[in-house]
């Protein structure tokens, strides 16, 4: 009973904390929807082109050999285990969130630490029996960076990606477009205010 009463504003205040606990509920609610913030949840390829800058992209990796058999989550997610995937994809889309409403993104998109890290060890989970075979040492992006081996894309530069540079890439690109986050009936609503 203590610890409700440290926890519970004073009764005055109670209304005022309610009400601004709702609008800011709601608003949660509302950008959780209109960014499709569910939509991440699932591993389609069609979900990396909701932020428009990456068009160039899903255009090249959908022009690749790597289409048939992997998704950009199959590259760019860690594979250990849910949570760890889960994570890595809630900081890393926050970070991307982050960049483009602050209008902080480049033109020509690179890959970080953390990304091209993972990277490179889906390219050594999918690719293992043939480095095994070839005799290919599992280099970690660490590694590399400490010139102790090579990450896989530095031979296969054009890997899954093909020649990119920035936007230019791919001027003539046929992409999936998001859904409108805009109901049908506020749609229907506009349409007959117009005639």
């Amino acid at each position: 009973m203590k610890l409700l009463k440290k926890i519970l504003p004073p009764p005055r205040w109670r209304v005022a904390v309610i009400v601004a606990l709702g609008v800011f509920s709601g608003l949660g609610c509302y950008t959780f929807y209109v960014s499709k913030a569910y939509s991440y949840l699932s591993d389609k390829p069609e979900v990396c082109v909701n932020c428009h800058i990456m068009g160039t992209q899903y255009a090249t990796w959908f022009h690749s050999s790597h289409r048939e058999r992997a998704t950009c989550n199959d590259c760019h997610v860690p594979h250990n285990n849910a949570i760890e995937k889960y994570a890595f994809k809630a900081k890393d889309g926050m970070r991307h969130a982050a960049l483009f409403t602050l209008r902080l993104e480049h033109q020509s998109i690179t890959i970080g630490d953390a990304g091209a890290s993972v990277v490179q060890q889906n390219c050594i989970r999918c690719h293992t029996e043939l480095n095994e075979n070839v005799g290919l040492a599992k280099v970690t992006f660490e590694m590399a960076k400490k010139n102790e081996g090579k990450v896989c894309w530095e031979c296969h530069r054009e890997v899954p990606h093909g020649k990119m540079r920035g936007l230019s890439s791919t001027p003539n690109a046929i992409l999936p477009l998001p859904e409108t986050p805009v109901p049908d009936w506020l749609n229907e609503l506009m349409a007959s205010k117009k005639k």
